[in-house]
């Protein structure tokens, strides 16, 4: 490997985009040369990066040549286009979107769960749905410890799992309704401000939601286990940042609260914040701009065997997003897997 490393952000003027930029900043990741990437009407602009600001180029297939390792956060269909043209020039691409999560040849990857799947990676890395990640880095000392059967799960997602414009949106709406004026619906199909909507993404067949079945298939290829059964709620709240989730766990093997709390404290990713009676409890305000998964409300469930209730909140654009994605950066870095063993997979 060599010592000289070029990186590049994809989607660089999001949200997402410059919180990876923040991130790779913010942790020292060695790369000589950051570039910056975005669509044509976005080039030329400035994206702050440390002390300094990266002029960002527009995103093109044949951009690619030289760059070690590309970060996408630019959408699903910039992801399918560009991703295989960056693995073909013999860059890695570890991908934000939802294009190659469940694609058999990308590993879908959270560092503190699963890091020895990219050892098999041909070019392109998913990085899992923000709700996903946060749950799984939770739910992996209670699997080693007792093997987890089923989860039950509802979310309570911020409106910038929306990007930007879903943040606009909540601004907007909260000045307008302080202001008399009836608010209007450009993000959601109806009022976020003050509501709760039981709807993200679109609906399927099934009437489940497709973030929804992002959760129950990613966390069993994330698991590499098909016997985990997984059942989802997701609901869309008036919070900026943070998304907030109950879980409920059956495992094989009993594991007290006592037990889990012990387990969770030292797992890597995680923060134990749990004692009812003092009211501590994780809520998405007060965790924002924080790295770790926090945890609390952990009990047992009394209505069946082996079960566990907790309460699960994360900044969902750190580790749900940017963080996550260079840790994954960071992983390929120290197991030197940045390169590309077969560069012509995903143009075939």
């Amino acid at each position: 490997m060599s010592k000289k490393l070029t990186v590049a952000v994809v989607g660089a003027t999001g949200a997402v985009g410059r919180e990876m930029l923040n991130t790779l900043e913010a942790r020292k990741f060695p790369a000589t040369q950051v570039r910056a990437f975005a669509s044509a009407r976005s080039a030329g602009s400035k994206v702050p990066f440390g002390e300094r600001e990266l002029v960002v180029e527009e995103l093109k297939e044949d951009v690619f040549a030289g760059i070690d390792l590309a970060i996408f956060s630019a959408g699903g269909g910039t992801s399918t286009q560009f991703s295989p043209h960056a693995a073909h020039a013999g860059c890695v691409v570890v991908d934000n979107s939802a294009a190659w999560r469940m694609d058999e040849r990308c590993p879908l990857v959270v560092p503190e769960v699963n890091p020895q799947a990219l050892e098999r990676h041909q070019g392109i890395i998913a990085n899992p749905n923000c709700s996903t990640i946060q749950m799984v880095v939770a739910l992996k000392p209670l699997h080693d410890a007792g093997t987890i059967t089923r989860v039950v799960v509802s979310t309570y997602q911020a409106v910038s799992g929306t990007g930007q414009k879903g943040i606009e949106e909540l601004e907007r709406q909260v000045r307008d309704l302080f202001s008399m004026r009836e608010p209007e619906n450009r993000v959601y199909p109806f009022r976020i401000a003050f509501n709760v909507l039981p709807h993200i993404d679109i609906f399927l067949d099934n009437d489940y939601t497709k973030e929804e079945m992002k959760m129950v298939n990613e966390t069993v290829k994330i698991f590499d286990d098909p016997s985990i059964r997984v059942t989802a709620t997701c609901a869309r709240v008036p919070v900026f940042y943070g998304h907030a989730e109950s879980v409920n766990v059956q495992t094989e093997k009993k594991i007290t609260a006592k037990q889990a709390r012990i387990m969770l404290s030292q797992a890597p990713g995680v923060m134990v914040y749990d004692n009812p009676r003092e009211k501590m409890y994780p809520m998405p305000a007060y965790i924002a701009g924080e790295d770790p998964v926090f945890v609390g409300r952990i009990r047992e469930d009394e209505s069946i065997e082996n079960g566990l209730n907790m309460w699960i909140v994360a900044d969902n654009v750190r580790k749900g997003a940017a963080l996550n994605a260079v840790q994954i950066a960071e992983e390929l870095l120290k197991k030197d897997l940045i390169r590309v063993p077969d560069r012509d997979v995903f143009l075939s």
